[in-house]
């Protein structure tokens, strides 16, 4: 009798393909813009961003993702500002403290162009979103001996998919803060060192 199929473990040759790379938050940024008064782009920041690659470097569509972004840490160089984005009016950061993305797919788009589809979770609603990714650059080494890979990826999202529907109409028309948000990632991550074993 054939043996039953096995799924692939830590040990396995599939598991063994993939490098974990971890985001290096000193030297990556999470950015957003969004229109103000309909006429000028407000641009802000999360400035605590988390997160792994599960990279395949035999077949990049294998791969994975999955970051986490501290809510709490929104900046946009206006402290009124901040705290009302941090408030039930928006963020509800006390409520929903964190901003989570898993991908799900990850297809090629061209030389040096991927896109990444998966689950962005904000303000505790779930929508899927595709990632527009240039990268995983070369890798190169730091002056510690440190490997490390670039990556920069772009998404819009309508803000009201995710609950965020606070707003003000304006007396000439419009309202106050736009609807579409860009979302941008410059990411540097470091390869993670693969964990010693010891002889039994």
């Amino acid at each position: 009798m054939n043996p039953a199929p096995t799924t692939p473990t830590a040990a396995s040759p599939l598991a063994a393909r993939a490098t974990t790379l971890e985001i290096d938050l000193a030297h990556s940024t999470a950015q957003f813009s969004v229109k103000h008064l309909m006429v000028s782009n407000v641009r802000g920041e999360f400035t605590k961003l988390t997160g792994t690659v599960e990279l395949d470097e035999q077949d990049i569509t294998r791969s994975r993702v999955q970051a986490t972004i501290d809510a709490s840490t929104i900046a946009t160089r206006d402290e009124k500002r901040d705290a009302h984005l941090k408030s039930a009016d928006f963020f509800d950061v006390e409520k929903y403290p964190t901003i989570t993305f898993k991908s799900t797919s990850v297809q090629k788009a061209g030389k040096g162009k991927l896109k990444v589809t998966g689950d962005l979770t904000l303000h505790g609603v779930t929508r899927q979103v595709v990632l527009d990714v240039e990268g995983p650059s070369a890798e190169a080494k730091d002056p510690w001996g440190n490997v490390k890979i670039g990556a920069n990826a772009s998404t819009r999202i309508n803000r009201k998919d995710f609950g965020l529907t606070w707003n003000t109409a304006l007396e000439a028309g419009g309202v106050l803060v736009g609807e579409e948000v860009a979302i941008t990632l410059d990411l540097e991550l470091t390869k993670k060192a693969p964990e010693k074993t010891t002889a039994n």
